[in-house]
């Protein structure tokens, strides 16, 4: 099984999917409509329950308009309840508001959950986001070039592993973009709390690849490098799918097929996330190896020779 012979037509696929997304982000960030929950924005979160009422949409909107409150975005449940997301409120105004509702669209209005997060936390939280990802790709390479230290050029097996967690990164970006045009979706606490465990996943993945090479290097020593990354990735290839579907992708199919509203956004972007890692331990991270090796960008802008 030649895997690297198509090892282009891998990365098309890649940029296939990444590109959509991320040019829908950009638009999103130039038009300043990124899908920010209130985790990172800071904000409010109401959710409550009518007793006899169902006001639209529209009508619970104009109230927070009357109130001074902006950015309003309401949202109906499989619970029946109702979402009500907006710019940062505090106790008194919320208490304003409920009377009001209630008043309003005459029928008692029940608190199911109220979360606020103020900016400042919500910068916080972005910030020190961004900071544990540099960090985590910073000690991958570090870890992956020391342990790499016996191979040849070890500094770009750790190079490649975070062009590949680059790739699941950029994969859950794209998948969550497109989620927020046609679903809704947010990039809230639990958005981070799935990219970072791609990431961790990812890394695992390639260094499992990563290891058999430097193993078959010491045993095979006859053979050309990609023929060896090749043969490498085949007797890595059960290990790594069987290991994914088994421990863990069935389960967050599950999870999104049948869990609730709230967890579905999270086991999707979980779901594409890891095999997104699983993919590019196979298709993306070695094939670059290889590529790396073989300096293919030289051949790439160069005119082939004309037939005689």
């Amino acid at each position: 099984m030649n895997i690297l012979n198509k090892r282009y037509l891998y990365f098309a696929l890649s940029l296939l999917i990444i590109v959509p997304g991320l040019v829908i982000l950009i638009g999103q960030i130039a038009r300043q409509e990124v899908p920010l929950s209130i985790d990172f924005t800071g904000g409010s979160l109401l959710e409550i329950r009518f007793e006899s009422a169902n006001p639209a949409p529209a009508e619970i909107i104009a109230q927070y308009k009357n109130l001074g409150i902006q950015d309003t975005q309401v949202q109906t449940t499989e619970k029946g309840t109702i979402l009500i997301r907006s710019s940062y409120i505090d106790n008194d105004t919320r208490d304003q508001v409920l009377n009001i509702l209630e008043t309003e669209f005459d029928s008692p209005v029940e608190v199911v959950q109220m979360d606020s997060v103020g900016p400042a936390i919500g910068k916080q939280v972005t910030s020190r986001a961004a900071i544990a990802v540099g960090f985590a790709a910073l000690a991958v390479v570090i870890y992956i070039t020391s342990a790499f230290r016996g191979m040849a050029h070890a500094f770009r097996y750790g190079v490649c592993a975070i062009i590949a967690m680059i790739h699941d990164v950029a994969i859950v970006f794209s998948v969550t973009a497109i989620g927020s045009i046609f679903f809704g979706w947010e990039m809230d606490a639990l958005f981070l709390t799935a990219l970072l465990t791609v990431i961790g996943f990812s890394v695992q993945d390639k260094i499992v690849v990563f290891d058999r090479i430097r193993e078959n290097a010491n045993v095979l020593r006859r053979l050309d490098f990609e023929t060896l990354v090749n043969h490498s990735i085949v007797q890595t290839l059960q290990r790594s799918i069987n290991t994914q579907l088994m421990t863990v992708e069935f389960l967050l199919l599950a999870l999104a097929l049948m869990g609730g509203v709230t967890l579905r956004e999270f086991a999707i972007i979980l779901l594409v996330g890891l095999l997104s890692g699983t993919y590019s331990s196979i298709f993306i991270a070695a094939p670059i190896l290889v590529l790396w090796e073989n300096q293919e960008w030289r051949k790439w802008f160069r005119r082939k020779p004309a037939a005689a």
